[in-house]
C-alpha cells in the first residue's frame, strides 16, 4: 500500500557523493519517498476495507490514478489455506466487467464493417431462431444493451445438479444458449435493459463465428496484448499461483470458488485480470486507443442511459459529467471499475467476499462498493 509517482524522484546522493569534501562513514544515502498522502479519499478507502476483513473477507485490493499519481491498497491473504498476503499485483475473477471487453470485440468487427449492429442474430447465428424461439426479431445491438429480453441461462444450470456439481462442469457458449433455451421467451411490446448472461454468450458467439477463433484467444488478441495486459485472459486454465480465492457456503460447507470449471468460457463474467490492469483497459478504451472515439462515443450510450454498450456511468461532481466503466460480480467476487471521460482518473476496487450462501441476485456488497468508489474519486476534485 503506498503512493507512487511516475516522473522519478530525483536521486542526487550519487553525484554529491563524488564533489562533498566531508566523507561520510556512513555511505550515501538516497533521498526518502514522498510520504502517504493523509486524503480523506484514500481514508474512507482504507476504512472500508478494513471493515470488509473485519466481516471475513479474505481480501480486498484497491488501485486509484489521479493524472499522474497511483494509490494502490491490498489486505488480507490469497487464500485462507495459504494465508499468504495479497498484493496488488495479484489477479482474480473480475465478473461482469468481462462484458466490456467482448463489447469492443464485438465493436471492432463492426468497425471493420464484419459486423451491422441492427442485423438480426440470425444473419450471424442461424439456429438462433430454431434454437431459442424468439417472439420477434433480435438484433446484435439489443444483445449488447441487454434489451433483448432472451431468458437467463443462470437458473436452469443450477437446476441441472446440485451447486458443486454444476460449478465443476464445464460450460461450452452453444451450451449456455440451450440452456437458456429451456426457458420461455416471453414477448413484450417494449424493450427495456433486462440483464441476461446469455446476451453476450451469444454475442461471444457471433464474434467466434465471424473471427474463425474463440473468445479467449480473440479477447487476447484485440485487448491484452496490444495493451501488455499480462494477467489478464479468458480461457479453462488452473488458476494462477498468485491468485486472490474467493469462497462460497453451501450446507455449512466452505467452497474455493477460485477458477470452476464453468466459468471458463463465460463471456458475462469469465476474465481474470488486476485491478491495475482493468484500471488500464478502461483508459485506453476511453481514450480511443482501442476504438475510435466515435465508436466509444457509441458505447457510452445516449445523455439520457445510464448503460450503453457494456458501459454505466456515474456522476462525475468534479467536472459535472460522468464516469463509465462497469460493477463487477460473480460468486465469491466483486469489483467495481470507475474511470473518468478522459482516462485521467482511476480507481477500480475488488473484494473477495466474505463466505456465503450463494444468491442469484447480485450480492449487496456490490452496490456499497459502487457508492464507496463514487465518493472516493469525487472527494479527489481539486478544490477537495
Amino acid at each position: 500500500m503506498g503512493i507512487r509517482r511516475r516522473r522519478a524522484w530525483k536521486r542526487v546522493a550519487a553525484c554529491l557523493c563524488s564533489v562533498l569534501l566531508v566523507a561520510s562513514s556512513t555511505g550515501c544515502i538516497e533521498e526518502p519517498p514522498p510520504p502517504e498522502p493523509d486524503h480523506p479519499a484514500f481514508a474512507l478507502l482504507k476504512d472500508f476495507s478494513a471493515r470488509m476483513l473485519e466481516e471475513g473477507a479474505p481480501a480486498v485490493l484497491i488501485a486509484v490514478r489521479n493524472g499522474d499519481n497511483t494509490w494502490t491498497h491490498a489486505a488480507g491473504v490469497r487464500s485462507l489455506e495459504s494465508k499468504e498476503p495479497a498484493t496488488i499485483a495479484d489477479p482474480l475473477q473480475i465478473g461482469s466487467i468481462t462484458e466490456s471487453l467482448v463489447a469492443v470485440s464485438v465493436m471492432k468487427l463492426v468497425e471493420e464493417g464484419r459486423l451491422d449492429l441492427d442485423a438480426e442474430v440470425s444473419t450471424y447465428l442461424p439456429e438462433f431462431g430454431t434454437v431459442l424461439h424468439p417472439p420477434g426479431p433480435v438484433t446484435v445491438r439489443q444483445l449488447l444493451t441487454h434489451e433483448s429480453g432472451i431468458p437467463d441461462f443462470y437458473v436452469p444450470r443450477l437446476a441441472s445438479g446440485n451447486w458443486e456439481a454444476t460449478m465443476n462442469r464445464p460450460l461450452s457458449l452453444e451450451r449456455q444458449l440451450a440452456l437458456a433455451a429451456t426457458v420461455p421467451w416471453d414477448g413484450r411490446l417494449a424493450r427495456i435493459f433486462d440483464y441476461s448472461r446469455s446476451n453476450y454468450s451469444a454475442l461471444a458467439l457471433i464474434v467466434e463465428r465471424v473471427r474463425g477463433k474463440g473468445i479467449g484467444p480473440v479477447l487476447a488478441a484485440d485487448i491484452a496484448e496490444p495493451l501488455g495486459l499480462a494477467n489478464t485472459r479468458l480461457d479453462g486454465g488452473s488458476p494462477p499461483a498468485t491468485m486472490i480465492h474467493g469462497y462460497i457456503t453451501v450446507e455449512g460447507k466452505r467452497l474455493d470458488v477460485a477458477r470452476p470449471a464453468w466459468v471458463g468460457e463465460l463471456p458475462s463474467g469469465g476474465v481474470l485480470s488486476t485491478v491495475e490492469e482493468v484500471n488500464r483497459f478502461y483508459a485506453a478504451l476511453l481514450q480511443g486507443r482501442l476504438l475510435s472515439p466515435d465508436t466509444v462515443t457509441a458505447m457510452k450510450g445516449g445523455y439520457s442511459q445510464y448503460y450503453g454498450f457494456a458501459l454505466r456511468r456515474w456522476n462525475n461532481t468534479c467536472n459535472n459529467r460522468f464516469y463509465y466503466g462497469l460493477p463487477g460480480d460473480i460468486d465469491g467476487y466483486g469489483m467495481i471499475s470507475v474511470t473518468s471521460e478522459d482516462g485521467s482518473k482511476q480507481l477500480a476496487l475488488a473484494v473477495a467476499y466474505p463466505p456465503a450462501p450463494p444468491t442469484l441476485e447480485l450480492n449487496p456488497l456490490i452496490s456499497e462498493m459502487q457508492d464507496v468508489a463514487q465518493e472516493a474519486l469525487n472527494k479527489l476534485c481539486p478544490e477537495n
